[in-house]
């Protein structure tokens, strides 16, 4: 077909020049974009005089019956378009006649796609941010249910010291949190109108940029139309702060597959979130988790691919720029659905409290607390150190925890043991003294766990 900027050219086009070139394969993803656009575009012109409302009213009234048929699909999107824009503008002539040529005044493919991309990812990032949330009410919960259910935490992957498993899901909460706040910040930043930037030099026609931006939920129009076209810093900061989102759930994922090893025995996945083995008849793999966990290099690699496409582009639009689109839909599509299956799986997830609860008690987690006995009984905290460190080999030795030692065992290290060790380094010690601000205690959670349900309430 005749291309929309034909007029120019005595030749037609290659085939092969025109495949390369085209973006209708892809960006056909905008085709409501396109329209609730094009709609607020032609309101503008009827009421800045440009166009009569007889033709605002003829222009609408095709733009509305195309988005109609498209939804019902009696109208398909096909390959002989260049793109979206002229496929919509294409339909409405063949339905409206001449009047439909004037859809196009005062505006340009270069801010009609900025307009589009921003209408999709403002649209992307309200869907991101309600998963995260649904999230966010699946970690709170665990978190009320497990306010005494002991577990060891790690550093180095090595036991270090006994938490409530509410506190290590507490740990994911504010993750998820920041990764909400982002976003905030992303939306912000963005919600500023390119349409009446032309293809980076503004126009003739009166345009009303701010009555436009107003229209479509925008807080107004951009400040510079070179900037307006050119500019994917939204869609940049929208994969880095969504290379973060799957980053933790990649790291969580990770903790799930460790805690569901035979070796720890801390979860079980539900079955409807495991495979099972072709060959080995006993085995139920932790699949979702894993794919979440490799997924996570694929949203990577679209961040990396938008930052190495835009790093050499001179001012204004250069078609290096359609190459955005398809790596970003994947990737925000990629992290939708690990976000919705894991929310799934961590919500059915059944938590082995016992065996955490002794993997605690195995893994001399309660050591530092022996330490800060003896440093209340006024030991200095070096020899302290020295004396439950040798203590610790001892039990290796006998294959004990420090709880199984008897009190003449230590006090054969020191004197200043008395009876009271073993409530000093019971977990229920261990764990319920941390009260200040942030730690695992539970009087400390309570007042996390407060004002978390009040942060998903405010919403």
């Amino acid at each position: 077909m005749a291309q929309l900027w034909g007029g120019r050219f005595r030749k037609e086009t290659d085939q092969l020049v025109y495949n390369f070139n085209a973006s209708i394969g892809f960006d056909q993803k905008f085709y409501r974009q396109d329209i609730q656009g094009s709609i607020a575009h032609v309101k503008m012109l009827a009421k800045q005089a440009i166009l009569t409302k007889q033709e605002r009213d003829h222009i609408i009234g095709g733009l509305e019956s195309i988005l109609l048929d498209l939804e019902s699909g009696e109208l398909q999107i096909t390959s002989e378009y260049e793109d979206i824009h002229s496929f919509v503008e294409a339909h409405l002539i063949d339905r409206i006649g001449e009047v439909g040529k004037k859809l196009h005044t005062g505006r340009s493919r270069n801010d009609q796609v900025a307009l589009d991309m921003k209408l999709f990812i403002r649209n992307e990032i309200t869907e991101l941010d309600s998963l995260i949330k649904e999230l966010l009410k699946v970690l709170e919960r665990i978190m009320e249910e497990n306010l005494h259910t002991y577990m060891p935490s790690f550093t180095h992957l090595q036991k270090a010291q006994p938490v409530t498993l509410a506190h290590h899901m507490g740990a994911y909460f504010e993750m998820f949190r920041r990764d909400r706040g982002r976003l905030h910040d992303i939306f912000e930043r963005m919600n500023y109108c390119p349409l009446g930037s032309g293809a980076l030099a503004g126009t003739i026609y009166p345009l009303d940029r701010e009555y436009t931006a107003k229209l479509l939920d925008f807080y107004g129009p951009t400040a510079n139309s070179m900037d307006s076209v050119s500019d994917r810093d939204y869609v940049i900061e929208l994969l880095s702060a969504v290379s973060t989102v799957m980053m933790h759930l990649s790291r969580f994922s990770e903790e799930i597959i460790i805690w569901n090893s035979n070796e720890y025995s801390f979860v079980e996945i539900d079955d409807a979130y495991s495979t099972g083995s072709s060959i080995m008849p006993q085995k139920k793999n932790p699949d979702i988790a894993e794919l979440i966990r490799g997924k996570t290099g694929r949203v990577y690699g679209a961040l990396i691919s938008v930052l190495t496409t835009m790093k050499g582009l001179p001012l204004a639009y250069n078609k290096d720029m359609q190459e955005d689109k398809e790596i970003t839909f994947d990737a925000l599509n990629t992290v939708k659905g690990c976000l919705a299956l894991f929310t799934r799986m961590i919500d059915t997830i059944k938590f082995r409290k016992e065996v955490m609860e002794a993997s605690a008690k195995k893994g001399f987690t309660n050591a530092t607390d022996a330490a800060d006995y003896l440093v209340r009984k006024g030991v200095p905290f070096r020899d302290a150190h020295g004396i439950v460190g040798r203590l610790v080999l001892t039990c290796i030795d006998k294959n004990c925890s420090l709880d199984d030692l008897s009190l003449e065992e230590f006090r054969s290290y020191t004197s200043v043991f008395e009876e009271d060790i073993y409530d000093a380094i019971s977990m229920k010690t261990c764990v319920e003294k941390r009260m200040i601000a942030g730690a695992t205690g539970a009087e400390a959670m309570k007042h996390v766990i407060s004002a978390n349900r009040e942060y998903l309430q405010s919403e």
